[in-house]
């Protein structure tokens, strides 16, 4: 076995892991980065936005239960991170509005991903791709490096004063996923990179880390019904955005959630529901303004009602509300119940009336015909349980200290989101940086 010694070891090369070794090397620092993969990005490589919460007091109303310190931390930081990804001559346009209360920036994470790349190699960096993590090495209970298996097979020991775990979550692992997000979440479509297996989450837990709270819940989107993901591009172009301005519905044809706070939150509640599965509609009003047009400025408009019906999803078009009640009966809805579930939610609104479940926002009744029905599941993305970190990327041990050399950043890490999102491309971001800046002070004290 060959033995190398850095200032800074990461193991995995997706957005948080290449932000952080990029502003080391630019820091002076000695920088080794692995990745399972064949190639660095991870998840990032399809994402095209970085966006949080603009304030404390909108991150508190929308992220009650996540983590103080990291909510204040991503909010305080987040301009930071902004002004990096433009320090590397990526162009990170001008804030907008994301989703109902967010503020971010459009950016070309590919460029982003790739440029962070090349800072690394050019400052003396070592990027090394098809690398697995065996274990990470443990000295007088600090974390001092890992043992290796490089893409040639052999072995290597990189000794590190910081070694940074950034494998972008346990999505990709159905055994970690029953046992963590939900008992039904091996059933879910995975809309992410097929790398991030929990790797990270298990070498941290093994030298000894705390996790989060298993009910946290997870990050993804609504998405058809029985269509597999073609490619990466599938995991915008057939996530259900507009379902906020939709109706859901159960088996039974019923209501249970709050439809308007997002499809990335309405799809946690959708997997606790009978089989997991429901009914969106929507009416010419919704396939007019939201359907057929960008989610947010700038991004491409996709017909997702005809996408899901070219690609052999379950989808129906009814002429009119009653219509509705003739469902084909193999998809087994109680089709009755659905056209008096909209027709109920039409009458209360026009009266001014809240509807059970409440609407927060959009309360326009759909009264336009036709009716736009698309059945749709949830697709997980990654977990929020993961290792707990404090705001300084130092991940914490059972009794709450930092356990020494070991940090963490990205979708590893747990405690920020409690069944609430608002951007993890930003949190990967902010605590990548966070993350360099401590492993900066650690070589600088040793």
């Amino acid at each position: 076995m060959t033995t190398d010694a850095v200032d800074l070891l990461i193991i995995g090369a997706g957005m948080a892991g290449l932000t952080a070794g990029a502003r080391a090397v630019r820091d002076g620092l000695s920088v080794a980065i692995t990745e399972t993969g064949t190639d660095v990005g991870g998840s990032a490589r399809f994402a095209g936005y970085a966006w949080t919460a603009p304030d404390h007091d909108v991150m508190d109303e929308h992220n009650p239960r996540g983590d103080t310190a990291l909510k204040r931390a991503l909010v305080d930081r987040f301009a930071d991170g902004i002004a990096w990804i433009r320090s590397t001559g990526v162009e990170a346009k001008d804030a907008q509005r994301i989703l109902s209360f967010g503020r971010g920036h459009q950016f070309d994470t590919n460029h982003y991903l790739d440029t962070c790349r090349r800072l690394v190699l050019d400052g003396g960096g070592e990027v090394l791709l098809e690398t697995d993590t065996d274990r990470l090495v443990v000295e007088h209970g600090a974390v001092v490096g890992a043992d290796l298996r490089v893409a040639d097979g052999t072995h290597r020991r990189i000794r590190a004063r910081s070694t940074l775990i950034a494998t972008g979550g346990f999505q990709g692992d159905l055994a970690l996923r029953t046992a963590h997000v939900h008992p039904r979440a091996d059933r879910m479509q995975l809309r992410s990179n097929p790398h991030s297996t929990g790797g990270g989450y298990r070498l941290a837990t093994q030298a000894g880390a705390a996790t989060g709270d298993d009910n946290a819940g997870f990050y993804g989107h609504l998405i058809p019904s029985g269509i597999p993901f073609a490619d990466g591009a599938d995991f915008v172009d057939m996530s259900l955005y507009y379902s906020e301005h939709a109706l859901l519905l159960n088996l039974r044809g019923e209501r249970f959630v709050d439809e308007t706070q997002g499809d990335h939150l309405t799809a946690m509640e959708l997997l606790d529901q009978p089989e997991g599965r429901g009914l969106l509609i929507a009416d010419a009003r919704v396939f007019r303004d939201w359907i057929i047009g960008s989610y947010v400025e700038g991004a491409v408009a996709v017909d997702k009602y005809a996408l899901a019906s070219k690609r052999g999803g379950r989808v129906g078009l009814a002429e009119d509300l009653d219509e509705l009640a003739y469902l084909p009966e193999e998809w087994g809805y109680d089709a009755d119940a659905v056209r008096d579930a909209v027709a109920l939610f039409n009458k209360q609104v026009a009266k001014g009336r809240q509807p059970v479940p409440g609407r927060k926002l959009d309360r326009l009744p759909l009264d336009e015909p036709p009716y736009y029905v698309i059945e749709t599941v949830p697709a997980i993305t990654f977990p929020f349980h993961g290792v707990r970190i404090d705001d300084r990327a130092r991940v914490l041990g059972e009794d709450g200290r930092p356990l020494a050399g070991l940090l963490a950043a990205g979708s590893d890490t747990g405690g920020l989101w409690h069944r609430a999102y608002a951007g993890g491309l930003a949190s990967a971001l902010v605590f990548g940086l966070t993350a360099a800046e401590t492993a900066a002070e650690q070589a600088h004290r040793s």
